[in-house]
């Protein structure tokens, strides 16, 4: 069982958190703020689309003001969370995932304007990729396989959320409703063809969309799997503990029938004795 007070084997993947052996202060701490730098990582995909697909001057600027947003918030939390823990070196290595996503929110501020070239693009997906990947990590905790009505919520959030999102980067979807149809495709992996992303926008779009969408769902039907399961699980459980009960009682059953047999033949042998021995002492 890992140490770590943010989820079970996320240490791995750079998101290790803080341990539990550490600061009282820091564990505090960070208790408060994993949520909010998982906030900050949702700013990175508004940041990016503002900038792919709305070439001017002000969505640039807001593009760079979420990007200073985010990195002012995990750069300050660090540092105190640093300040404030008892192993600050571990405690960013533990962390290192979060360290390149504040890296790269950084750069982003000051490089790059649309058109991107072929190395910019390269550096910003992974960039996104890793975003991506911390929201999923660090969400997999929250929306465990046996909180059905949430992750319901959360999966018809995403496919509303990717449904505007396809509406908005997609030329050939003309409405809504074909927006959530796209994203339900995406996300379940199934490729009808009826309508498919044709912009780099969209389909760097629809990218993110089967990684989170996919995920959400594989979450969705594993949480009604383990509904069915633990049913089952349930009445083999009151069943095997019948049948140990049952075994129990037999044995019990079992060792009361002996003892009676001991005492039924130790009892003659008794008896006998006492004959013997008068036997012994008259010929003596």
């Amino acid at each position: 069982m890992t140490d770590h007070i943010f989820d079970n084997g996320l240490a791995g993947y750079g998101l290790g958190g803080v341990s539990a052996n550490d600061s009282p202060r820091a564990v505090r701490a960070w208790r408060h703020l994993r949520w909010g730098l998982c906030a900050l990582s949702f700013c990175a995909i508004p940041a990016f689309y503002a900038e792919l697909t709305v070439p001017t001057a002000f969505a640039l600027n807001l593009s760079r003001t979420l990007y200073l947003g985010i990195f002012a918030g995990f750069a300050l939390s660090f540092t105190w969370l640093a300040h404030l823990s008892r192993r600050p070196k571990t405690l960013l290595a533990n962390n290192w995932l979060d360290l390149t996503i504040a890296l790269g929110a950084a750069f982003s501020i000051g490089f790059g304007t649309p058109p991107w070239q072929p190395v910019e693009w390269l550096l910003r997906l992974s960039f996104m990729g890793l975003v991506a990947l911390r929201i999923v990590l660090s969400l997999r905790g929250f929306f465990a396989p046996n909180r059905l009505m949430w992750l319901l919520l959360a999966g018809a959030l995403v496919l509303a959320m990717a449904g505007a999102g396809f509406y908005w980067l997609e030329p050939r979807v003309h409405s809504y409703a074909e927006g959530l149809w796209l994203a339900f495709e995406s996300s379940a992996t199934v490729g009808y063809g009826d309508i498919a992303p044709t912009t780099p926008a969209s389909r760097v779009f629809a990218a993110f969309v089967v990684l989170l969408g996919y995920g959400m769902l594989s979450l969705v039907f594993a949480s009604i799997a383990a509904v069915f399961i633990g049913k089952e699980e349930r009445a083999l459980r009151r069943e095997m503990h019948r049948d140990i009960k049952r075994l129990n009682d037999e044995i019990a059953r079992m060792h009361a029938e002996l003892k009676a047999l001991r005492q039924t033949l130790d009892g003659p042998a008794h008896r006998r004795d006492p004959d013997a021995s008068s036997v012994t002492r008259a010929d003596d």
